[in-house]
Parts: structure tokens; sequence; C-alpha cells
């Protein structure tokens, strides 16, 4: 029990170091290739910090036994958008509070951009489940090529990051260096993002280890627990650079992620299994399109976000899901 807690903490703290590894890295990196803004937080950090939970689903389909693992691998897909369309969004207001501002101001094109890509492919992806079987097919293959097309928008249009001289810190492994080398910033990014996939590793593992100690159902904790930690590095990063009053950054981190695990995610998802949903998978496919039009409208509104609307709606679909799976009202 005491191991297991250290463990936790333990990776909990390798977990944090590594995404201010990676956040300092990945900005470098941007500099360095000329990349906009939205092509960091929205392709390289939340592509990159989507590896721990796309990792989940590929093995449950590829690896798992027959039905059960085609079952937790489309849920985990779908879990993904959830999240991040919900807790996520929650934890990036709740931050911002915590640093004392009330709204987050990105660069609205950008983030309206994530968030009309994932309320179309994201739907396409769901209604796919009422195709036959061929037309499945060229729904994944539209996904693929949404995606493309997303990646393209996002770096060919935006402000580039070497337009805001003196933005980023200096690279934590060279700090007395004002120009660091690409290879050394390429090795910066590789190391954190072991580091990440590596402390979410442990951090799941540890957590079920507990859950079984203290006797809690392994649904409440795959519904719970798992999607928390393997979240983890999305709302670090997002929370590092708020602190940091990048919000574009920050919230494109989060909608960039929500952009791949929900188009090329369910596209293989679609290829490799009969691509029938759940009552549960429906309903958080629901709520986080819920979420994420919400987000887009305030911010076609306003052109910003008000904090203390992220964490009330971000928890209140959050919360919806999770009373509806433990009173056994959707099955």
């Amino acid at each position: 029990m005491v191991l297991d807690l250290a463990l936790l903490l333990i990776s909990l703290g390798v977990i944090l170091v590594s995404a201010g590894f990676f956040t300092n890295g990945v900005e470098w990196l941007g500099r360095k290739l000329c990349l906009t803004e939205g092509a960091v937080g929205s392709i390289l950090a939340a592509v990159g910090t989507a590896m721990p939970e796309t990792v989940i689903p590929l093995i449950a389909i590829l690896l798992g036994s027959g039905e059960v693992g085609e079952e937790i691998g489309i849920g985990a897909i779908l879990g993904a958008p959830f999240m991040l369309g919900t807790l996520a969004l929650l934890i990036s207001g709740g931050a911002v509070l915590v640093f004392r501002r009330t709204r987050l101001e990105p660069d609205p094109h950008v983030i309206r951009r994530d968030l009309f890509f994932f309320l179309v492919v994201y739907t396409l992806a769901i209604a796919a489940a009422f195709l036959p079987r061929p037309l499945k097919l060229v729904v994944a293959l539209g996904l693929v090529v949404a995606y493309i097309y997303f990646v393209y928008e996002t770096i060919t249009k935006g402000r580039t990051l070497d337009q805001e001289e003196g933005e980023c810190e200096p690279l934590y492994l060279c700090k007395r260096v004002d120009n660091p080398p690409l290879v050394l910033v390429i090795v910066q990014v590789l190391l954190a993002f072991l580091g990440i996939v590596a402390g979410a590793k442990v951090f799941v593992d540890g957590v079920a280890d507990l859950s079984a100690i203290l006797g809690v159902p392994a649904f409440v904790f795959s519904l719970l627990v798992a999607p928390l930690a393997t979240e983890m590095p999305e709302k670090f990063n997002s929370v590092i650079w708020l602190a940091q009053h990048k919000d574009t950054m920050a919230l494109g981190n989060i909608t960039g992620a929500m952009v791949f695990q929900s188009s090329v995610i369910p596209a293989i998802g679609i290829i490799l299994t009969p691509w029938v949903l759940t009552e549960t998978a429906f309903l958080s496919a629901l709520l986080a399109l819920a979420s994420g039009l919400v987000t887009y409208l305030l911010l076609l509104r306003r052109g910003f976000l008000d904090a203390r609307l992220l964490v009330a709606y971000g928890g209140v679909f959050y919360a919806a899901f999770v009373a509806a799976v433990l009173t056994g009202t959707i099955g």
C-alpha cells in the first residue's frame, strides 16, 4: 500500500517534470521550423501527448480477445474526445482561475478552426456506426483525408513563433545558449516525451493495483481513473502554457488532440472493428460534441472564453456522464 502510493507520487512527478521539458522543447522546435502557434499547440504538442491514450485502443483491438478487446478498444477511442472536451476544459478553466485570471484569450481563429474540424469529423465518425460496411470504410478514408487537410491548414496559416522574439524561455538542456542547435531541441523533446509516456504507464499500473487493494470495482477504475491518467500530458502541458499566458498553445494542445482523436483514431477503429457503438459510447460522444459546440459558439460570439463557464459546463457534462453510468440509466 505505501509502496503503491509512493510510486503514484513519483510517477506524477515524472509526468510534471517531463511536461515542462516537453512544452519548452516543442516551443523551440516550432521556432526552429518556423511553425505557427496553432501548429505547435494543435499538432506537435497535441499529437505527441496523445500517444499514451492512442496506444491503449490499438493494443486492445489488435491483441485483445475477440469482441471484448473490440469493445474496450472502441470505448477507449470514444473516451479520449469526451475527456478532452469536458474534463480537460474544466481543468484549464480552473487553472486560469487559480492564476487569478477570468478569461482565456487564445487566437479565436485557431481554436475555432480546431473545434469546427472536430465537430465535423467526429459527427461523421459516430454516424458511420449506422452505415453498411463498405460506406464505413469510405468514411474512414474521409476522416484521414480530413486530418491531413487540417494539418495543412494549421501549418500554413497563422502567426509563426519566430515573429515573437524573446517569447521562448531558454532551452532547458542548455540554458546559457541563446540559439540552441536543432539536434539538441529534438533530443529534449524526445526525452521529455518518453518521460511522459513512462510516467503515465507507471501511474496507470499503480492506480490499478491500488484499486484492487481497496476493492474498487474495475469498471469504476476504467471509467474514472484510467482516462484521467492517460489524458494528464495534455492537461499538464496546457496548465504550464496557461501559467505563461500562452493561451493559443494551451487551448490548441487540447482542441488539436480532439481533432486527432476524433479522426485518425476512429478511422483505425472503423477499419479494424465492426464499429458498433453502445448506448454508453453514444452518450459520451454526444456530450463531447455538445461541449465542443458550446466552446465554438462562445468563441464565435465573444472572441474569448470565460474560465468560469469552462469550469461550469465542462463539469456538468462530465458529471452527467458519470452519473448516468453509475446509476445504470444507460447500458
